[in-house]
């Protein structure tokens, strides 16, 4: 007798790419299966708002998969059946359906990459995993590109990503002459300068909402459960992507390093979560910015464009090869030994250093920062005061909706807190409260002062700078890219410099009071 399932096919909760092979026709013999399980809910404290928009992203694309013809299990958290496991619930429909062979896709993340390897090593039945069909590389091409190479430039994984896929290229040769405009992208929001205001989806999600309580799934930050703002399906994801060409991207570039108190998403995409569950890929991203840059070259100027493509096609595929290349050793890299507990008011914003009180509660109001708001802002302070690499990958991949272990570790561990000791970054991204002010207008009105070094008043960050440095000369004073501030701080006088060393272990020793 023939089974009703001959295939069941497992499909994650980052794996929604409604344009995958998977799905081109209808195969009754299929039977695909989405689960929420509380593997995936409890492996760190994640945001209301992520685990609530996982789900709601995943029950739509269930729907949509049913609506088109495909035969879908979904499990919900409830479900008396979910033992809240891949591994477990898998094993427990393929004894009640018996197919003759299970298969899945590639997973993102090291750990549900080994825990499905070893469920289908230990099935008896076949097993086939294939790629999500999403990224422009394969987990390999990294390794390719750099072997035998003593260090990983970004700079020249991008220009070789660039020639492989054709984009923005004049034959073998940048357009204009110049691959990379970073230069031009590094301006302030001029006062009494207009952000457009964001896009903002208006989801039900109450049902899940009560559900996440119902069942004790413990979270951070706040939602309103019946405007949900981010998008939960790809007719949404293509919305936010015609409203960023469209509103944001001519001045994307320019001001894609500003921070301001007036506007949280500055002109930033906020395209990350959608991209990272798969709604949208990254080829029709770029494609469709492209595309209105050639039809509007005098309202989105070329690197505003450039900037945008280097963020997706370099660093989005750079990282995920750096985690490709060197997990699970990366996820415990810890160069400077960095030991200290977060302080507690990274879960409560409340703290009088205003840059921190205004970035850490945006995200615990959204789930959203924006990349300089994460490195320079709360990366920046925590790599200063010396907090554990640990405490970090927790509070960044619970609380942002589009941290994903893949793109998280290697943001935090490399570029952010220089963990890994160099392997993404050429130097540590630390900065006193010059940079903060010249990029935001965090200092105004701040209970610090910007300019104060030493005193009550004295910017934390102003102090830690040169304490970082200090504690840290053995390991950083012959990195080329940071020489100079060593011969800054030689020639300060002594007294300066003791003063500056005890204001900074007061604030450290004082932590939670800042």
């Amino acid at each position: 007798m023939k089974r009703e399932t001959e295939i069941l096919r497992l499909i994650l909760g980052d794996q929604l790419n409604y344009s995958h092979s998977w799905f081109r026709e209808e195969r009754p013999e299929v039977t695909y299966v989405l689960m929420e399980i509380r593997s995936e809910t409890d492996y760190v404290q994640h945001h209301i708002q992520k685990v609530a928009g996982f789900f709601a992203a995943m029950r739509e694309f269930a729907k949509h998969l049913t609506e088109n013809g495909h035969r879908v299990i979904y499990m919900n958290l409830d479900n008396p059946q979910n033992q809240h496991s891949f591994s477990l619930n898998c094993q427990h429909l393929i004894d009640q359906l018996k197919p003759a062979r299970f298969e899945y896709q590639l997973p993102d993340e090291y750990r549900v990459d080994q825990e499905l390897r070893s469920f289908t090593e230990n099935l008896s039945i076949p097993s086939n995993v294939c790629d999500s069909e999403h990224f422009f590389t394969t987990r390999t091409t990294f390794f390719e590109f750099f072997k035998g190479k003593k260090t990983y430039l970004m700079e020249s994984f991008y220009r070789m990503m660039r020639k492989k896929h054709e984009l923005l290229m004049d034959g073998n040769q940048p357009l204009y002459g110049q691959w990379n405009y970073d230069q031009d992208n590094r301006k302030k929001l001029p006062k009494n300068h207009t952000v457009t205001p964001p896009l903002l989806f208006q989801n039900d999600v109450s049902e899940i909402v009560e559900l996440i309580h119902q069942k004790g799934v413990k979270t951070i930050g706040s939602i309103d459960p019946k405007t949900f703002i981010w998008p939960i399906n790809r007719m949404q994801s293509l919305e936010l992507l015609a409203f960023f060409i469209e509103e944001c991207l001519p001045f994307f570039g320019t001001f894609e390093d500003a921070m301001t108190v007036n506007a949280w998403s500055v002109y930033h995409s906020r395209l990350s979560f959608a991209l990272n569950i798969k709604m949208l890929s990254p080829r029709e991203v770029i494609d469709k910015a492209i595309d209105a840059w050639k039809m509007n070259p005098d309202t989105i100027s070329y690197n505003q464009i450039e900037g945008f493509v280097r963020q997706i096609l370099g660093w989005r595929e750079f990282m995920r090869g750096v985690y490709w290349q060197h997990m699970p050793e990366y996820s415990e890299l810890n160069y400077f030994g960095h030991n200290k507990k977060l302080p507690n008011w990274f879960w409560t914003g409340e703290t009088k250093m205003n840059c921190l009180k205004h970035a850490i509660g945006q995200s615990l109001e959204k789930a959203y920062a924006h990349h300089i708001q994460r490195l320079m802002v709360t990366g920046n302070f925590m790599l200063l005061a010396g907090i554990d690499p640990d405490e970090i990958d927790r509070w960044y991949l619970g609380i942002y909706i589009d941290a994903l272990d893949w793109v998280e570790v290697t943001n935090t561990r490399g570029m952010s807190q220089f963990a890994d000791g160099g392997i993404v970054g050429t130097k540590p991204y630390v900065s006193s409260a010059a940079y903060i002010d010249k990029m935001s207008d965090y200092c105004s009105g701040c209970f610090y002062s910007k300019s104060v070094k030493v005193g009550e008043k004295a910017c934390p960050f102003n102090s830690l700078y040169w304490h970082f440095y200090e504690r840290h000369e053995s390991k950083l004073a012959k990195n080329p890219r940071i020489g100079m501030m060593y011969n800054v701080w030689k020639k300060m006088d002594n007294d300066n410099r003791t003063a500056l060393l005890a204001q900074a272990e007061y604030y450290l020793k004082h932590i939670e009071e800042l």
